[in-house]
């Protein structure tokens, strides 16, 4: 399974404007492609910023999407008023575990790592085993997911609570985790960020 993120920093006015766009039109075109199993977008909303996520069967369906998914993101950046344009990614999904479904005001962390390419099978591993046993034991906790980038040793990890206050109350504990991982694994923790899951379509299978 592999995903295409674009990130996208907008102005603070235009988001219900981009999620309208994403809801009505961009999502239903997405969809019909070849290959497409969801979308999901991310926003902050206080920032603008916007981490948008599709999802491919096959490593093949995303690159062959990427022609007819260029003007959609172009039509998205202008709806969400960005003036510094956007940055996409694609990744493969190495890690996916759901407990339940993100309810309504579901909120998530997302966590940008980097490192060397040969740690990126180790940091696998330790998100499977180590990491996502102890943070589906917090309050709220809905889902876990890795998104790896093999060629660059680059990873996202992506846990989604079902409230703000959860996700609040999670940060000292996965603060610890999260630096404890890093350590381990000789990576470097690029950002970490907090934001509401304004539109939830995914459909990854579980990834455990």
């Amino acid at each position: 399974m592999y995903l295409r993120t674009t990130e996208i920093n907008g102005e603070p006015t235009s988001i219900e404007e981009g999620l309208r766009l994403v809801r009505e039109e961009i999502f239903p075109a997405v969809s019909a492609m070849d290959g497409c199993v969801g979308m999901s977008m991310l926003v902050d909303r206080k920032s603008a910023r916007c981490v948008t996520t599709t999802a491919w069967s096959s490593r093949d369906a995303m690159q062959a999407s990427a022609a007819s998914v260029r003007p959609l993101r172009d039509r998205a950046e202008r709806a969400l008023g960005s003036t510094t344009g956007r940055y996409v990614h694609e990744w493969e999904a190495a890690v996916v575990h759901r407990d339940r479904a993100v309810p309504d005001g579901g909120c998530a962390r997302l966590t940008w790592l980097s490192g060397a390419r040969d740690m990126v099978e180790d940091a696998i591993d330790m998100y499977r085993m180590v990491i996502v046993p102890q943070i589906q034991q917090l309050d709220g906790f809905c889902s876990a997911s890795l998104m790896v980038d093999r060629e660059t040793g680059r990873l996202v990890s992506t846990t989604a609570f079902d409230s703000p206050e959860a996700l609040a109350a999670s940060r000292a504990l996965t603060a610890g985790i999260r630096e404890r991982a890093a350590a381990e694994l000789g990576a470097t923790v690029d950002d970490v960020e907090e934001m509401e899951i304004a539109f939830a379509h995914l459909h990854v299978p579980e990834m455990a």
